[in-house]
């Protein structure tokens, strides 16, 4: 249950007294070989590309494809990631081959605000500190990838620029794995000719970079390299497409990527193996980890245990829509994480709420935010999958507000759910979901995306907007309506489309909680992410660069003599 009263240890104090086995000994009976894996030292590695070809192509596994989504999301953090490493550990107390895939943690939250991405409490992946920092180096890699497309393609336009780059109309920007909101908005080439032609430009934070949905979704070192190759940096003056074929700058970087394509696997606290490979945006692009570790753990077990970010209608819709259409699979089963103070959150009734106050048992505005959990349990079943409700329970949560919340998944809305306890108790805490989640895998499911990519685009995006954001309709406003007609026209239509939007509300409005009627989605830009293989569809501003915070979690870490580090979490 809930921490006793004479307090809780830190993340990095549980992290810290785990005594941790060597990684081929925790993946060994899965059916990798330590010969399978490029080992980081005694807890990291890497699987080996032609290991990952072997042991998909000899599989026979029909292995259980679990994807943990949640509501709408509130600053507080409703731990979705706590609850899919604690699910996996809970699958396999129950008798289940369980292995888990994550996200890799940005430097940016980690140094500003939101923090890591490694779980929590007593369900989470080892060593937490190296996976939040500099891991075995994949961001790294990407953001040198990255600028490496930017600055040939700027010597391009400045070496006589053949490809006659219209200069206003380059949209690949530069990147870093930092929240550095002063860099969103540049000017370079400034100093005369020996430096290059003035133009804008901007960074964005690596994660965001269509070079990383390009990595989780590539199945091969050629598969990356095509993708790479037509991703498009800039139009030129006829509005023709230049991409980075034409730039030459594909071999080049597919070489810095070579690595990063191999999928990271470490353990979590109780021995699980855990695949923590890539971290697209679920804003910006598909939000998920890669195809390539999805792939290699579902040879190996008998349930994988995978997490969509921000809340199921940007997460799960994208993972339903785009990645299983690329990775040609199916979800047998979704958990839906809640938590009690994130019901209350969206159910109170002044704004903006008095954080304090979520802390006291209010079983009124509790009921109130049942809306946004309704309106996402709603969406994900029109996919056809079974649909457990996870709540995630934190100590001041009443017992009267949890039963009210599982009595109104049961009674109301007619579907399980169940209390979880794995921050606290680990596995443990979580063998009645993982129980209920049997059942629903059980159970018959009829799986289908929401629309059949060959509609038009604006129908992909009014399918999205009025069947899982709830919007009365869609407006198109600056270049939409000019950008869609001329991705049409370049053969561009027939690809699944991505959303970006706020993840703060089902609306394109930050400040609308529950779930807002009545309103419409405002479109703004649509540009294709060639190399990924979808369109991006703007709505509203959506940050790709964020900044840090008035009191950035940096400001409170620190590290001794002896190399313990405190404030990390």
């Amino acid at each position: 249950m809930s921490p006793d009263d004479g307090g809780f240890p830190t993340d990095y104090e549980i992290a810290q007294s785990v005594q941790t086995e060597h990684i081929a000994d925790v993946v060994e009976p899965f059916g990798l070989a330590r010969d399978d894996l490029e080992l980081h030292g005694e807890e990291k590695a890497k699987v080996k590309l032609d290991a990952i070809e072997r042991i998909t192509e000899e599989s026979d596994a029909d292995s259980d494809l679990v994807l943990v989504t949640g509501m709408t999301p509130t600053p507080l953090g409703e731990g979705k990631t706590v609850t899919t490493v604690g699910l996996g550990q809970a699958f396999n107390r129950i008798g289940q081959d369980a292995l888990i895939a994550i996200r890799e943690p940005s430097l940016g939250p980690v140094f500003g605000v939101k923090g890591g991405a490694a779980g929590g409490g007593y369900s989470q992946v080892l060593p937490m500190e190296d996976i939040n920092l500099h891991f075995t180096g994949d961001l790294h890699a990407l953001t040198s990838a990255h600028n490496l497309i930017s600055t040939m393609l700027d010597n391009h336009i400045k070496q006589h620029n053949e490809l006659d780059i219209a200069v206003n109309w380059v949209n690949w920007p530069r990147a870093i794995d930092m929240n550095d909101r002063v860099l969103r908005e540049i000017v370079i080439g400034l100093g005369g000719d020996v430096t290059g032609v003035p133009r804008e430009d901007g960074f964005i934070l690596t994660a965001a970079s269509e070079l990383m949905a390009v990595l989780c979704l590539a199945d091969s070192i050629q598969d990356l390299k095509e993708r790479i190759g037509r991703i498009i940096v800039a139009y030129d003056r006829d509005g023709d497409v230049v991409t980075v074929d034409d730039i030459d700058a594909t071999g080049a970087v597919t070489i810095l990527l070579k690595d990063a394509l191999k999928p990271n696997v470490v353990q979590t606290i109780e021995g699980t193996p855990a695949f923590v490979h890539g971290g697209p945006f679920a804003n910006i692009a598909h939000g998920t980890n890669s195809l390539i570790a999805d792939d290699v753990a579902s040879s190996l077990a008998d349930v994988l245990v995978t997490e969509a970010g921000f809340g199921s209608d940007l997460g799960a819709e994208k993972f339903m829509n785009i990645v299983c259409r690329f990775g040609d699979m199916e979800p047998d089963a979704v958990t839906l994480v809640a938590s009690v103070r994130a019901l209350k959150y969206h159910g109170y009734d002044m704004w903006p709420p008095d954080v304090d106050e979520l802390e006291s048992e209010n079983v009124e505005a509790l009921e109130r935010g049942f809306e946004n959990l309704d309106r996402h349990v709603s969406n994900l079943r029109k996919f056809g999958v079974e649909v457990v409700v996870a709540i995630n329970r934190f100590p001041e949560d009443s017992d009267e507000e949890v039963q009210t919340v599982i009595d109104h998944c049961e009674d109301e809305l007619g579907v399980a759910a169940a209390e979880s306890n794995v921050f606290s108790d680990g596995g443990e805490g979580g063998v009645e979901l993982a129980e209920k989640l049997t059942d629903a895998i059980e159970a018959d499911s009829d799986f289908a995306p929401l629309y059949d990519v060959d509609a038009s685009i604006k129908e992909k995006i009014e399918t999205v907007a009025t069947e899982i954001y709830g919007a009365e309709g869609v407006e198109y406003h600056g270049s939409a309506e000019d950008d869609i007609e001329r991705l049409t026209d370049l053969d561009f239509d027939d690809v699944p489309v991505c959303m970006s939007k706020t993840f703060h509300s089902f609306s394109d409005d930050a400040s609308k909680k529950g779930a807002p009627e009545g309103w419409t989605l405002e479109v703004t830009e649509v540009y294709p992410s060639a190399g990924a293989g979808f369109l991006v569809v703007l709505t509203g501003d959506v940050l790709t660069l964020p900044g840090l915070p008035e009191e950035p979690a940096a400001a409170g870490m620190d590290i001794d003599a002896d190399e313990n580090i405190s404030g990390l979490f």
